[in-house]
């Protein structure tokens, strides 16, 4: 199955026979300090309106476990995870697409937890909320329970330290925008610089001034240049797990299999004993 699905894909499917759950998972990443602008609203944004039939995710609340030590957005307790997809209607033998509003991040998340716990048919609208030119609805929806049990894989997963060894036998990606990775700002995390060795891809340039992604080739031929060979393992790693999560998706849309570490720089971060490199080069 196609790791996205286009919006005149999506209304055909949702008046087919076994027409997919949705998930809205709209989610902003703030870097507002404290006193500035309130936070973005996800839920007051859905219930203002979104694609008819589907549920809200809360990416903070579901998708993730509480910030700590493991990163900004470390993985969700399963049990819980796995409780909060059932809320949401999802089952091991329907079909699901997510979306967001459009910038593919949060989407990309939950198509990744839900991918590596076990669900094999899950899609992100392509371009999000942004790109849905039906109608939409207000309020809420109370979904009928699920039945999914998550089992993660042993694959499509790193840590600290499989991140750090990834970045000398394979590809590690950091899908920061250029100037975090090379440590000109780090409006969020302790430090700013990347994990020895690994390349940066802003995964910014995967996608089209529309915010869809730019075609399969054009993607491979992207990743092959960064070094992405075709028999050496790829990883990749973000602030927290969440715009690492849509790199790993355009991979996936390019035909190639990726890892994700979670914990990502947030993580790798706050610890000191972590060394760090700065500048354009991998190092």
């Amino acid at each position: 199955m196609n790791a996205i699905i286009s919006a005149s894909e999506l209304a055909s499917e949702s008046t087919g026979e076994n027409p997919p759950l949705l998930l809205d998972v709209r989610w902003q990443l703030s870097t507002a300090k404290a006193g500035g602008a309130a936070p973005f609203d996800g839920r007051a944004a859905y219930e203002e309106g979104h694609v008819p039939g589907a549920v809200f995710v809360d990416l903070d609340a579901d998708l993730a476990g509480p910030a700590g030590a493991a990163g900004r957005h470390p993985l969700p307790d399963v049990a819980r995870f796995g409780a909060a997809m059932r809320a949401a209607g999802v089952s091991a033998d329907r079909p699901v697409v997510v979306y967001d509003g459009g910038q593919g991040w949060a989407a990309a998340r939950a198509w990744w937890l839900l991918r590596w716990t076990g669900h094999e048919a899950v899609r992100v609208l392509d371009g999000g909320l942004a790109a849905w030119d039906g109608p939409l609805e207000s309020g809420t929806v109370a979904p009928e329970e699920g039945t999914f049990v998550p089992a993660p894989g042993a694959a499509g997963l790193l840590d600290a330290d499989g991140a750090a060894s990834l970045a000398r036998s394979g590809l590690l990606l950091d899908a920061r925008a250029g100037e975090r990775y090379r440590g000109d700002v780090e409006p969020i995390d302790r430090v700013g610089g990347h994990i020895p060795g690994a390349v940066s891809a802003p995964t910014t340039e995967n996608v089209a001034q529309d915010g869809r992604f730019k075609p399969a080739d054009e993607l491979a031929d992207r990743f092959k240049s960064l070094g992405a060979s075709g028999t050496s393992q790829v990883g990749v790693y973000c602030g927290s797990g969440v715009s690492g999560a849509h790199e790993v998706l355009a991979l996936a849309v390019a035909g190639i299999d990726a890892a994700l570490y979670v914990g990502s720089w947030s993580e790798w971060s706050s610890d000191p004993a972590r060394p760090v490199a700065t500048g354009p080069d991998p190092q």
